[in-house]
């Protein structure tokens, strides 16, 4: 971990002066407070918040959560796993949104830092930075795990949800009941959870001999989502195909994207499952707007919080593991009123 000492050596003034600069406080030559500067930048200093507040334990009792965003279903339950295992083993929650937002992130990782959390439980954004500011983490001794999401090049502990097979079982559904055209509307292909769902869905037409229409298959920014244009003018163009080319089932990849596609059928006019049969990753909340309700693929989202504490806290403890471990959990089906048989 760098400390104001490392800074004061490289930069080849005292402690002292360090100290002065980053609390700005008492006078400093110009050229020296740069001196000073270009050192706390080339080592990646952050400034310990938690150390100007007195604390004398290596230990704050506090972990970091940062999630893309708290207003899914999905990730406020993963949040409440978290927080009472949290809680049961003596730790608090710092809990942040980075809304799919790499400069949020950045925000957040330098919070994190500054607040000399014990550890890190975290879903990467869409950014191609994530790596980067996981290892600013690991960096300053602060362990991490993944969770819901991978990025490439990250080893260590992670959670996850088996969103290939989730993919799989939604498809095996829709076909059993006579869909053979299927329309898939995904999020962005740079969230792991995306691609492997977007493989289950092709892997799945292709096992059963079905064509793959890539019209058929779209991908939504998820900042453009609750705004519905996006999906609406996609369903418009899928629906303005000729009878026997339309698809007769959508697949939502997740929760949000479903609620989107629900709201632009009905503005429409196309009612489901009548017209169009709709099935969706991740539970939605039971909504009297939305009825029927939706056949998905559920995840056991609080247990995938508990787990990633429980990961991290194992890790301060100081308990020998040699390995990564990597927990892949498997969604449940439910079959409810939002498809139906046209065979």
């Amino acid at each position: 971990m760098v400390t104001i000492y490392d800074i004061a050596k490289k930069a080849n003034v005292s402690a002292m002066t360090v100290s002065r600069v980053i609390n700005n406080s008492g006078k400093t030559k110009e050229s020296t407070r740069k001196k000073v500067e270009q050192a706390i930048k080339e080592l990646g200093y952050v400034p310990n918040s938690v150390a100007r507040g007195g604390l004398i334990s290596k230990q704050t009792k506090t972990l970091g959560l940062i999630l893309p965003d708290i207003s899914n279903p999905f990730f406020a339950k993963l949040a409440r796993g978290a927080e009472d295992k949290a809680h049961e083993l003596g730790y608090r929650v710092l809990l942040s949104n980075t809304d799919e937002d790499a400069s949020k992130e950045l925000n957040y990782m330098d919070m994190v830092l500054s607040a000399r959390v014990d550890g890190v439980l975290i879903a990467p954004p869409t950014s191609d930075h994530s790596l980067e500011q996981i290892n600013r983490l690991r960096a300053q001794d602060i362990p991490v795990v993944l969770i819901d999401r991978t990025i490439e090049g990250f080893t260590g502990d992670y959670v996850l949800g088996d969103s290939y097979e989730g993919s799989r079982k939604l498809m095996e559904h829709l076909i059993e009941q006579g869909h053979h055209n299927i329309a898939f509307i995904n999020g962005p292909s740079n969230i792991s959870t995306a691609r492997e769902r977007l493989r289950g869905y092709l892997e799945t037409l292709r096992l059963n001999e079905l064509p793959v229409y890539e019209h058929y298959i779209t991908e939504i920014d998820f900042k453009s989502i609750q705004a519905g244009g996006d999906t609406k003018k996609n369903i418009e163009q899928l629906l303005a195909l000729p009878s026997t080319k339309r698809p007769t089932a959508i697949f939502a990849a997740n929760n949000f994207i479903a609620i989107s596609t629900m709201r632009a059928l009905k503005e429409l006019g196309m009612k489901v499952p009548e017209d169009i049969s709709v099935v969706c990753f991740d539970e939605v909340e039971p909504v009297v707007y939305f009825d029927p309700f939706f056949t998905v693929a559920s995840q056991p989202a609080q247990e995938f919080g508990r787990i990633g504490i429980q990961f991290l806290v194992e890790r301060l403890d100081g308990k020998t593991i040699q390995k990564d471990r990597k927990i892949v959990l498997s969604p449940d089906i439910h079959l409810r009123k939002s498809t139906r048989s046209i065979k």
